[in-house]
């Protein structure tokens, strides 16, 4: 989905088009029954989700109450009945264990949501994440290998668009976003 037809605010974050299409196809979604996005933001990544796979449950977990506002007018412009808002932060309890989990913004308990998301996956549940920040980057592989998991993907994705400029053109670059994906094996704890 383009990025040009969600509702937008100015500081609330969106994971963009490139990053959330190689997202969504790294967390095996046509397996999945419920889906869980961590830090949902405008909620492009939920709303992309759940009009793919109109039979997934999809939880979007947001704190932000202007994110919580144009996530809520986003479902109902795509009327995505799917998709449930817990206004909240996340690490919180869920009844309900997940196939799969995108967290695309830590604020700042990175190790606590890596841990919580770990729980919160049914045994094979694919885990994705992304980071802007080497720093969280370097975390998140650290704590993944001190949990046991060691086989994983990693990418650094650097996305440019075609814009005009005066009589021409050029690749105007998004920031630089990392991505680690993985699967929670069968007898992990």
């Amino acid at each position: 989905m383009k990025d040009e037809l969600f509702l937008r605010g100015a500081k609330v974050p969106m994971t963009k088009e490139g990053v959330r299409t190689l997202a969504l196809a790294r967390l095996d979604l046509h397996r999945a029954s419920h889906f869980i996005d961590v830090g949902a933001g405008t909620g492009s990544v939920s709303i992309e989700a759940a009009l793919s796979h109109p039979e997934l449950r999809v939880t979007a977990i947001e704190r932000n109450p202007a994110a919580l506002t144009l996530l809520a007018e986003n479902r109902g412009h795509f009327d995505c009945r799917n998709i449930e808002i817990i206004a909240g932060e996340a690490p919180l309890a869920l009844g309900e264990k997940a196939d799969a989990i995108f967290i695309g913004g830590s604020g700042g308990n990175l190790t606590q949501l890596i841990d919580w998301a770990l729980n919160q996956l049914c045994p094979e549940g694919r885990l994705v994440l992304t980071f802007i920040l080497q720093e969280n980057l370097t975390a998140a592989l650290h704590h993944l290998s001190s949990r046991g998991i060691h086989d994983f993907d990693c990418l650094q994705l650097q996305i440019s668009e075609l814009t005009t400029l005066g009589n021409g053109h050029y690749f105007k670059p998004n920031n630089p976003t990392f991505m680690i994906s993985c699967q929670k094996e069968k007898n992990h704890g």
